[in-house]
């Protein structure tokens, strides 16, 4: 990504930022503390997108800088029910000691405590999967139990955990 810079006697300066194809972002920061932002094309003429203020250019800016919200990439995905329940989505990897195996087999729901609410697969999500279901590589298992039902779940597709020796 390239940022070009540019003086704009009279006005203020101008920015263009290229973007991923073959078009770029420009934006027109003004003495006034205006901001114009543009979209061009290739070498079609601009479009205008918005005009904002000083004021909101500033806001907006320690939005996107991450002044009020750091996201933060995690292995796993939950989601708190209530105080007691949540639903995760553990991650089956190949080499785990459940694929190729049922639920049924793996008597998950008393090896673990947690549920297997859905798995998805690909592009798939199977709903309410039956005891016949075999856990696949690569697999994505939605499920739902207590936080200590469900790090056992993830402990049993990760192998940290042997189901023969009870999970």
């Amino acid at each position: 990504m390239s940022i070009y810079e540019s003086d704009l006697p009279g006005v203020g300066k101008k920015f263009e930022i290229d973007l991923d194809d073959e078009s770029r972002l420009v934006v027109v920061i003004h003495n006034t503390g205006k901001r114009e932002v543009f979209r061009r094309e290739g070498e079609d003429d601009s479009v205008k997108l918005f005009e904002i203020t000083d004021q909101l250019a500033r806001q907006v800016g320690s939005i996107l800088e991450g002044a009020y919200f750091q996201p933060i990439a995690t292995d796993t995905t939950e989601t708190m029910l209530d105080d007691n329940s949540l639903l995760e989505w553990v991650d089956v990897p190949d080499d785990s000691g459940i694929v190729g195996r049922t639920l049924e087999e793996l008597d998950f729901r008393n090896a673990t405590g947690a549920s297997v609410v859905a798995i998805q697969r690909d592009d798939d999500t199977e709903s309410n999967p039956g005891p016949e279901t075999a856990v696949e590589a690569d697999d994505t298992l939605i499920i739902l139990g207590t936080r200590e039902a469900c790090h056992r779940a993830e402990s049993l597709a990760s192998g940290e955990v042997d189901d023969e020796d009870g999970a």
